[in-house]
Protein backbone atom coordinates (compact mmCIF):
# COMPACT_ATOMS: atom_id res chain seq x y z
CA UNK A 1 0.00 0.00 0.00
CA UNK A 2 1.23 3.68 -0.64
CA UNK A 3 2.06 6.32 1.90
CA UNK A 4 -1.61 7.92 0.86
CA UNK A 5 -3.03 4.45 0.78
CA UNK A 6 -2.32 4.47 4.72
CA UNK A 7 -2.95 8.52 5.08
CA UNK A 8 -5.24 9.42 2.48
CA UNK A 9 -5.33 13.24 3.51
CA UNK A 10 -2.58 13.63 1.28
CA UNK A 11 -5.26 13.80 -1.29
CA UNK A 12 -7.39 15.82 0.19
CA UNK A 13 -8.45 19.10 -2.35
CA UNK A 14 -10.48 22.28 -1.31
CA UNK A 15 -10.11 24.78 -4.28
CA UNK A 16 -12.41 28.53 -3.95
CA UNK A 17 -11.67 32.11 -4.65
CA UNK A 18 -7.92 31.07 -6.64
CA UNK A 19 -6.92 28.94 -3.65
CA UNK A 20 -5.96 25.46 -3.64
CA UNK A 21 -6.51 24.02 0.46
CA UNK A 22 -4.62 20.94 1.08
CA UNK A 23 -2.68 18.94 4.04
CA UNK A 24 0.65 20.63 3.88
CA UNK A 25 3.77 18.44 2.71
CA UNK A 26 7.37 19.16 4.15
CA UNK A 27 8.13 22.00 1.89
CA UNK A 28 4.94 23.06 2.50
CA UNK A 29 5.04 23.02 6.40
CA UNK A 30 8.63 24.83 5.95
CA UNK A 31 7.12 27.61 4.26
CA UNK A 32 4.06 28.18 6.53
CA UNK A 33 6.60 27.85 9.61
CA UNK A 34 8.64 31.15 7.62
CA UNK A 35 5.21 32.71 7.42
CA UNK A 36 4.88 32.24 11.15
CA UNK A 37 7.77 33.46 11.45
CA UNK A 38 7.73 36.38 9.93
CA UNK A 39 5.08 37.52 12.33
CA UNK A 40 1.00 37.27 11.82
CA UNK A 41 -0.51 40.09 13.76
CA UNK A 42 0.57 43.27 15.67
CA UNK A 43 2.57 42.58 18.37
CA UNK A 44 0.81 44.88 20.42
CA UNK A 45 -2.37 41.88 20.87
CA UNK A 46 -2.88 38.88 21.27
CA UNK A 47 -5.82 37.54 19.38
CA UNK A 48 -5.31 34.14 19.80
CA UNK A 49 -6.38 31.79 23.37
CA UNK A 50 -2.85 30.15 22.93
CA UNK A 51 -0.15 32.62 23.51
CA UNK A 52 1.87 31.36 20.80
CA UNK A 53 2.93 34.20 19.37
CA UNK A 54 4.23 35.64 22.20
CA UNK A 55 7.45 33.94 21.70
CA UNK A 56 11.00 34.98 19.34
CA UNK A 57 10.52 34.55 15.90
CA UNK A 58 12.41 31.04 15.30
CA UNK A 59 10.25 29.89 18.72
CA UNK A 60 7.05 30.54 17.08
CA UNK A 61 8.03 28.98 13.08
CA UNK A 62 9.42 25.51 15.65
CA UNK A 63 5.99 25.76 17.36
CA UNK A 64 4.14 25.60 13.96
CA UNK A 65 6.10 22.65 12.84
CA UNK A 66 5.15 21.00 15.94
CA UNK A 67 1.62 21.78 16.46
CA UNK A 68 1.01 20.53 12.97
CA UNK A 69 2.85 16.80 13.61
CA UNK A 70 1.30 16.74 17.11
CA UNK A 71 -2.24 17.49 15.50
CA UNK A 72 -0.75 14.08 12.79
CA UNK A 73 0.27 12.20 15.24
CA UNK A 74 -2.84 12.53 17.57
CA UNK A 75 -5.69 12.03 14.62
CA UNK A 76 -8.00 9.53 15.50
CA UNK A 77 -11.49 9.56 14.12
CA UNK A 78 -13.59 10.43 17.34
CA UNK A 79 -11.20 13.34 17.87
CA UNK A 80 -9.20 14.62 15.00
CA UNK A 81 -7.99 18.15 13.57
CA UNK A 82 -7.36 18.98 10.19
CA UNK A 83 -4.89 21.48 9.57
CA UNK A 84 -4.53 22.85 5.78
CA UNK A 85 -2.45 25.08 4.26
CA UNK A 86 -3.63 27.73 2.11
CA UNK A 87 -1.89 28.08 -1.03
CA UNK A 88 -2.74 31.27 -3.64
CA UNK A 89 -0.63 31.21 -7.36
CA UNK A 90 2.06 28.70 -5.29
CA UNK A 91 2.70 30.54 -2.39
CA UNK A 92 1.80 29.31 1.22
CA UNK A 93 -0.18 32.45 2.63
CA UNK A 94 -1.84 30.80 6.15
CA UNK A 95 -3.50 28.35 7.47
CA UNK A 96 -7.29 27.14 7.92
CA UNK A 97 -7.77 24.15 10.76
CA UNK A 98 -11.40 21.95 11.60
CA UNK A 99 -11.48 20.14 13.89
CA UNK A 100 -14.66 17.35 15.67
CA UNK A 101 -14.85 15.48 18.60
CA UNK A 102 -17.03 12.62 18.27
CA UNK A 103 -18.35 13.80 15.15
CA UNK A 104 -19.50 11.13 13.79
CA UNK A 105 -22.84 11.57 16.84
CA UNK A 106 -22.63 14.67 17.46
CA UNK A 107 -22.21 16.32 13.79
CA UNK A 108 -20.46 19.71 15.09
CA UNK A 109 -17.53 21.19 14.17
CA UNK A 110 -14.92 23.99 14.96
CA UNK A 111 -12.60 25.96 13.05
CA UNK A 112 -9.39 28.66 13.35
CA UNK A 113 -6.94 29.90 11.04
CA UNK A 114 -4.09 32.87 10.49
CA UNK A 115 -3.27 34.47 7.80
CA UNK A 116 0.42 35.92 7.10
CA UNK A 117 0.42 40.09 7.81
CA UNK A 118 0.98 40.20 4.10
CA UNK A 119 -2.13 38.52 2.42
CA UNK A 120 -4.49 40.09 5.30
CA UNK A 121 -7.92 42.25 4.43
CA UNK A 122 -8.21 40.65 0.80
CA UNK A 123 -10.92 37.93 1.46
CA UNK A 124 -8.69 34.86 1.94
CA UNK A 125 -9.86 34.58 5.71
CA UNK A 126 -13.30 34.62 4.36
CA UNK A 127 -12.38 32.05 1.42
CA UNK A 128 -10.61 29.58 3.63
CA UNK A 129 -13.42 29.72 6.26
CA UNK A 130 -16.33 29.05 3.41
CA UNK A 131 -13.69 26.16 1.50
CA UNK A 132 -13.62 24.30 4.88
CA UNK A 133 -17.10 24.74 5.68
CA UNK A 134 -18.44 23.34 2.70
CA UNK A 135 -16.02 20.39 3.49
CA UNK A 136 -17.63 19.66 6.69
CA UNK A 137 -21.60 20.53 5.88
CA UNK A 138 -21.02 19.25 1.95
CA UNK A 139 -18.51 16.59 2.26
CA UNK A 140 -19.18 15.60 6.21
CA UNK A 141 -22.73 16.35 6.82
CA UNK A 142 -22.11 18.40 9.23
CA UNK A 143 -25.06 20.07 10.98
CA UNK A 144 -22.86 23.08 13.12
CA UNK A 145 -19.59 24.45 13.16
CA UNK A 146 -18.78 26.64 15.87
CA UNK A 147 -16.47 29.15 16.14
CA UNK A 148 -14.82 32.19 18.41
CA UNK A 149 -12.71 35.31 18.48
CA UNK A 150 -11.38 37.37 21.23
CA UNK A 151 -13.33 41.05 21.05
CA UNK A 152 -9.54 42.68 19.60
CA UNK A 153 -10.20 40.14 16.71
CA UNK A 154 -12.88 42.00 14.34
CA UNK A 155 -11.35 40.55 10.99
CA UNK A 156 -12.72 37.15 12.48
CA UNK A 157 -15.79 38.07 13.68
CA UNK A 158 -16.60 39.86 10.26
CA UNK A 159 -16.08 36.73 8.22
CA UNK A 160 -18.47 34.67 11.11
CA UNK A 161 -20.90 37.68 9.95
CA UNK A 162 -20.77 37.60 6.84
CA UNK A 163 -20.84 33.72 6.38
CA UNK A 164 -24.12 33.43 8.74
CA UNK A 165 -23.17 32.88 11.68
CA UNK A 166 -25.40 33.57 15.17
CA UNK A 167 -24.25 35.11 18.53
CA UNK A 168 -23.73 31.96 20.70
CA UNK A 169 -22.46 33.59 24.10
CA UNK A 170 -19.05 34.44 25.53
CA UNK A 171 -16.18 33.34 27.63
CA UNK A 172 -13.79 34.68 29.62
CA UNK A 173 -9.76 34.05 29.05
CA UNK A 174 -6.46 35.37 31.14
CA UNK A 175 -4.82 37.29 27.65
CA UNK A 176 -1.07 38.42 29.20
CA UNK A 177 -2.44 38.51 32.70
CA UNK A 178 -5.84 40.35 31.96
CA UNK A 179 -9.43 39.15 31.31
CA UNK A 180 -10.45 39.42 28.03
CA UNK A 181 -13.90 38.56 26.22
CA UNK A 182 -13.90 35.66 23.88
CA UNK A 183 -16.54 35.63 21.45
CA UNK A 184 -18.39 32.69 20.36
CA UNK A 185 -20.77 32.23 17.09
CA UNK A 186 -22.56 29.31 15.95
CA UNK A 187 -23.30 28.33 12.37
CA UNK A 188 -26.57 25.70 12.15
CA UNK A 189 -27.01 23.80 8.17
CA UNK A 190 -30.10 25.91 7.30
CA UNK A 191 -27.65 29.36 7.95
CA UNK A 192 -24.93 27.91 5.88
CA UNK A 193 -26.83 26.98 3.10
CA UNK A 194 -29.15 30.39 2.95
CA UNK A 195 -25.46 32.65 3.24
CA UNK A 196 -23.75 30.81 0.57
CA UNK A 197 -21.68 32.85 -1.92
CA UNK A 198 -18.30 31.07 -2.49
CA UNK A 199 -18.10 28.16 -4.58
CA UNK A 200 -15.86 25.47 -3.45
CA UNK A 201 -15.24 22.18 -5.10
CA UNK A 202 -14.36 19.21 -3.02
CA UNK A 203 -11.53 16.09 -4.32
CA UNK A 204 -10.25 13.66 -2.89
CA UNK A 205 -12.39 13.40 -0.17
CA UNK A 206 -14.39 9.43 -0.14
CA UNK A 207 -10.96 7.65 1.08
CA UNK A 208 -10.53 10.29 3.58
CA UNK A 209 -14.24 9.43 5.22
CA UNK A 210 -12.88 6.54 7.92
CA UNK A 211 -10.73 9.32 9.29
CA UNK A 212 -13.25 11.55 9.89
CA UNK A 213 -15.37 8.51 11.75
CA UNK A 214 -17.90 8.05 8.66
CA UNK A 215 -18.45 4.80 6.57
Amino acid sequence: MTSSGYWPLTGLRLHTEGLELRLPDADDLLALAALAEAGVHDPATQPFEAEWTDVSPPERALATLRYHWSCWGSWQPTDWTLNLVAVRDGTVVGMQGMSGANFAKLREVGTGSWLGLDYQGQGIGTAMRAAVLALAFDGLGAEFAISAAFVGNPASIAVSRKLGYAADGMNRYLIRGEPVQNRRFRLDRAAWLGNRRIDVSISGLEPCLPLFGLN
